[in-house]
């Protein structure tokens, strides 16, 4: 291995890291925040919400990611009428991906919750919504934020599959270097280098966020 021809190319790969955290960053705040309905439709009365959840979750856990990926990037002319930029495409499939992953975990968490919590609030007369926002939804981030990291480092991971639509992340930057190198194996171990190093400061977040919040109990 001879890792000093591709020395002049790793600044062109590390600018892939921005291009993966944007993508990471703005669908895992849009899988939460879809999460959070699913789960809510979930744990409803309403038959109708809670067949359209469990459906959801079903469909997107049930296929794979890549497919997603695909569909909602080369299909979309079909689907709309318009070509999806691969940018939007990434963010659109791995958000709704992960808020059916997301629904699960926030349900799981909301049922965790003491029933007596729920009972005092109805006692004390709290509306659902205001009980559900100030006195379940709190107790419950608490429970889940291990798996809810857990879901954000898996979601960093995968989503370098989103080279195989052309965005310029970091995969696919290794990819162009080992192109032009004609030697695939230095960029792409270096790229691998890259996602552990990501992965490892996630993982050292998320331990720290856990702490912090036991400590505030």
């Amino acid at each position: 291995m001879n890792f000093e021809q591709i020395i002049p190319s790793m600044p062109y790969i590390l600018q892939g890291i921005w291009v993966t955290l944007q993508i990471v960053l703005i669908a895992g705040l849009l899988g939460f925040a879809i999460g959070i309905i699913l789960s809510l439709f979930k744990i409803g009365r309403v038959p109708f919400l809670r067949w359209f959840a469990d459906g959801y979750t079903s469909i997107f856990r049930g296929t794979p990611l890549v497919l997603q990926l695909m569909i909602i990037y080369y299909a979309s002319p079909q689907l709309f009428g318009v070509q999806i930029e691969a940018y939007t495409a990434a963010i659109l499939s791995f958000g709704l991906n992960s808020a059916a992953y997301i629904s699960e975990i926030i349900r799981a968490g909301i049922q965790a919750v003491d029933k007596g919590q729920r009972e005092a609030a109805m006692a004390l007369g709290v509306p659902y919504n205001k009980m559900m926002k100030d006195v379940i939804l709190p107790q419950a981030m608490k429970n889940i934020l291990p798996a809810l990291m857990n879901e954000f480092i898996t979601l960093t991971k995968e989503s370098a599959i989103v080279t195989v639509i052309g965005v310029t992340d970091i995969m696919r930057r290794a990819y162009i270097v080992g192109s032009d190198k004609f030697s695939f194996l230095e960029p792409l171990l270096f790229a691998g280098l890259i996602y552990y190093l990501m992965v490892l400061v996630l993982t050292f977040a998320g331990k720290w966020v856990e702490g912090r919040m036991r400590r505030s109990d």
